[in-house]
């Protein structure tokens, strides 16, 4: 029996992710244990995978809550550096505090989150197996692939590798906060020199929520890189109990659980699609007060709820409105179901060029965007049957990807056979 700690950044996401690997290596015989400040344990739904606070609580009190509202709303540069900054001192935090709370706890292997570099600093200063998990798109940096938070469509030309270097030149100098950060840990634990998440990757196993279908083109994986699928809980979800009108193409639309709260887009949404004539589902994910969603309803055109079973929601949709979370865009493809994808933050703008360069669904500015042309995409992806196909096909890699389970087995037949040190 092997104890996994499991290290990755507060957003609810990513904590469901890793914890639907934990749960398989739990189902396993093994122990497995998130460690963050007392605040994340909210993140970590009751049942077998433990949870262990870490930091001063009295210093911590309501810092998740506030972070994932500056994470959802940045604004502006100045929101955007205090994001950014908000990570930085989690990355401090954690790097501070887990070489004891491992050592007490009797942690012999690590699953970090790409998007923390805690984890990956201490398991190599403490001589701990880990693996790298993608729960967003990867970070895995390659000449000939754009960043995953930029917009960039796949291209090779030299015009478009100049962008690419370009942009990655801006999005450093953003990033310089955390880079010290991270550059600082790794010093003060008697590591080698890092430039950044990039260079906090496991070189024993790296495993990604995408197929290769639903990605750009690489060239130059490294070998130990695994596609495995979205990681899901084993459990089912419910089944869907909502009255949809008869008769109707169903359009889904929902901006995730940190985009919930933005009505004026909703309100273009819901105006597109009554000129459609198709019956439209709104989940806010409890963005929206009561009085708000209220009125966006209209019976028997415009249904507004707080959440659905999202699985069992795209199996009845037509098309989906989507703020381009991976989660969202992975499971649309499951369902065959065509996107229209309206980016807002994080990685959501790679994801969206991923969904256009693979053919199944459209892009808009979701900040710009009328609903006029929402209407038009919208169309255009009910319309077209293209667009549901190739979402199929991508859903078809997926089935066979291997998911949560394949994650358990590789990193349960990584750690087994590496018990010792990993290179500094």
């Amino acid at each position: 029996m092997t104890h996994f700690a499991l290290v990755g950044p507060a957003f609810p996401s990513h904590f469901r992710a890793l914890q639907a690997i934990a749960q398989r290596l739990v189902a396993r015989g093994h122990r497995a244990t998130f460690f963050h400040q007392a605040d994340a344990a909210a993140l970590v739904e009751p049942g077998p995978v433990a949870f262990h606070a870490v930091g001063d609580p009295a210093r911590q009190a309501g810092t998740v809550r506030a972070m994932l509202a500056r994470a959802a709303n940045p604004g502006g540069p100045l929101g955007l550096k205090r994001v950014i900054g908000d990570v930085s001192l989690t990355t401090q935090m954690l790097c501070e505090a887990l070489p004891e709370a491992f050592v007490h706890a009797g942690v012999e292997a690590v699953i970090c989150d790409q998007m923390e570099a805690a984890g990956a600093l201490v398991a190599q200063a403490l001589g701990l197996p880990f693996v790298s998990v993608a729960c967003a798109l990867p970070i895995n940096r390659e000449p000939g692939i754009p960043l995953p938070v930029m917009p960039w469509e796949y291209a090779t030309g030299p015009s478009a590798l100049q962008l690419y270097r370009s942009s990655q030149q801006v999005y450093d100098m953003l990033m310089r906060p955390l880079d010290r950060t991270i550059a600082a840990q790794a010093a003060r634990l008697g590591l080698g020199a890092r430039a950044g998440l990039h260079d906090c990757l496991s070189p024993l196993a790296q495993i990604s929520q995408t197929v290769e279908r639903f990605d750009f083109p690489r060239q130059q994986p490294p070998p130990h890189f695994h596609h495995v699928g979205p990681l899901r809980p084993a459990a089912e979800d419910p089944p869907l109990a909502l009255p949809l009108a008869d008769g109707r193409k169903v359009v889904f639309a929902s901006l995730g659980t940190l985009q919930g709260h933005r009505l004026a887009l909703f309100k273009r949404i819901a105006r597109a699609c009554r000129g459609l004539k198709v019956q439209l589902v709104i989940a806010h994910c409890g963005g929206l007060s009561p009085e708000r969603a209220r009125a966006l309803e209209v019976p028997g055109e415009v249904m507004v709820v707080h959440s659905v079973p999202q699985r069992a929601m795209l199996a009845r949709a037509d098309a989906v409105v989507t703020h381009a979370g991976l989660n969202t865009a992975l499971d649309a493809c499951v369902a065959g179901v065509p996107m229209l994808a309206l980016p807002i933050a994080f990685d959501q703008p790679g994801v969206a060029a991923r969904v256009v360069h693979a053919g199944a669904g459209l892009r808009l500015s979701a900040r710009w965007c009328t609903a006029r042309q929402i209407a038009q995409a919208l169309a255009a992806l009910l319309d077209r049957p293209a667009y549901a196909a190739a979402a199929r096909e991508i859903g078809v890699q997926i089935g066979q990807a291997g998911g949560s389970e394949r994650a358990a087995d590789i990193i349960q037949a990584t750690t087994a056979r590496s018990p010792s040190a990993v290179p500094a």
